[in-house]
């Protein structure tokens, strides 16, 4: 069976950057949650928040390493099997992506090391500085991917000179449309993952009887943080639709299902899209609905993939992952506010409850993977919407050749994702391990090692 290369090529693409994905969606919060640990630390000098850091500090730590790793394949990808895309907009995508490594990468791996291996060698303060520069790093490296990212959703700021883009506007391209939204959503989903993650390990150790403080008050921060954030996330991801919706109406006609333009437009709970046929099977709709979420009018007028003719992505794909991001959303809304409600009712989880949050350790990534691809595949069948097609990005790498690489990479992501998986559990299981050694000079010990090792010596 010979495949096209261009499909094999996106295929191979969407494994990297599914496999990418999943680690800079914990590091961007986790970095935050940790100077909330540290600061928590410093201010009360409970040994609990200190222990807390230490443990969750090698988690980010397993975390970056592995998005770094990842990233550097998916560079690679640009030059191997996308050579028109930096053909032809690597004027702007090329700043923005030395821009993310200058400002954000560097200042991330530079710090990290203090935040590891710093805490008897510098101070309190120069610790705490460090956790916040890495926070801030993460932060700011998914601002600059984000920026290249809504631009090709939303391009703007340019102008076309010999078949290339040139910047016209900078600030312009960096503030896009579309990028105070999607910045916003994926901030937010990256709480949500590493609260859930959080969450979850903790009810992990607590189900194993590891009942110390330092495991209750990880797992009130994630469930806490959980519960605050998903209703802002609700209300963002609106916000993020409508914006869609003026730009990109046919991804937004994917996402609901609906074929036809029409006022009133229904919502689509469950359908099965047929693209030859152009129409949905086994409907099962509201009347009105989409109208009134989608343009804030019950009659408002809703345009239909029809009009789109040639110009629309790929139906299933785009209406599938987008129930499934709501889905998620909605058991992690569920899931968050009754286990809030238990831990502030109770002071502890009930055994069924802290199963359940081990379940949904890692629900974050699900909702983030299927919003994703909403987002890319929503965008086809353009690389950079309305300026180049995917087709006009691909090299000409023969279909076999991308075929085996796509095969190892996948193996290698599947070894990979699974060897992860099984050291968060492992270092759940050996929590109690992780402690920092005395330092062999007192003298120089920061507040923060010595508050530490006080409360492991009264253990003993």
């Amino acid at each position: 069976m010979n495949l096209d290369p261009i499909v094999l090529a996106r295929i191979q693409f969407a494994a990297n950057i599914s496999f990418h994905i999943l680690f800079p969606t914990i590091t961007i919060a986790l970095g935050w949650i940790l100077l909330f640990f540290k600061l928590r630390f410093n201010k009360t000098g409970q040994t609990q928040w200190s222990e807390a850091y230490q443990f969750w500090v090698k988690v980010f730590a397993l975390s970056f390493a592995m998005g770094v790793v990842s990233g550097v394949t998916m560079s690679f990808q640009f030059g191997t099997n996308w050579p028109g895309y930096m053909q032809t907009v690597g004027n702007i995508a090329g700043p923005l992506l030395a821009y993310e490594v200058l400002t954000a990468f560097f200042l991330e791996a530079t710090f990290l090391g203090i935040m590891l291996f710093g805490a008897r060698r510098v101070s309190n303060r120069v610790h705490t500085l460090a956790t916040f520069l890495v926070a801030f790093g993460t932060t700011l490296s998914a601002f600059w991917i984000l920026v290249l990212n809504s631009w090709m959703q939303t391009p703007v700021g340019f102008e076309m000179l010999d078949g290339k883009a040139h910047a016209s506007d900078w600030m312009a391209i960096i503030f896009n449309p579309s990028m105070p939204y999607r910045l916003t959503h994926m901030l937010l989903a990256s709480g949500l993952s590493c609260a859930f993650l959080i969450a979850g390990l903790s009810a992990y150790r607590w189900l194993r009887n590891d009942r110390r403080p330092s495991v209750m008050v990880s797992l009130k921060t994630g469930v806490y943080l959980a519960a605050m954030l998903i209703p802002l996330q609700i209300v963002v991801g609106d916000l993020h639709g409508l914006n869609t919706l003026k730009h990109q109406p046919a991804k937004i006609a994917a996402m609901e299902g609906i074929w036809e333009t029409q006022h009133g437009a229904p919502a689509v709970l469950f359908a099965i899209p047929d693209e030859e046929q152009r129409k949905n099977h086994v409907e099962i709709s509201i009347p009105n609905l989409a109208s009134l979420y989608l343009v804030h009018d019950w009659s408002g007028k809703v345009q239909g993939l029809n009009d789109f003719i040639g110009k629309h992505p790929p139906v299933a794909p785009v209406f599938w992952a987008f129930r499934l991001m709501v889905g998620t959303g909605i058991l992690m809304l569920a899931v968050s506010w009754v286990a809030a409600w238990q831990l502030r009712k109770r002071k502890a989880p009930r055994p069924w409850l802290a199963r359940v949050l081990v379940g949904m350790s890692f629900a974050g990534w699900i909702a983030t993977l299927s919003g994703w691809y909403v987002t890319e595949i929503g965008r086809q069948p353009y690389m950079v919407y309305g300026v180049m097609t995917t087709a006009q990005a691909a090299s000409t790498v023969p279909s076999g050749m991308i075929a085996t690489t796509l095969l190892m990479y996948l193996v290698l992501y599947v070894a990979l994702i699974a060897a992860y998986i099984s050291v968060l559990f492992f270092m759940a299981r050996k929590a109690g391990q992780y402690e920092i050694p005395l330092t062999e000079n007192p003298a120089q010990t920061s507040p923060w090692v010595v508050k530490h090792e006080t409360h492991n010596a009264s253990r003993l």
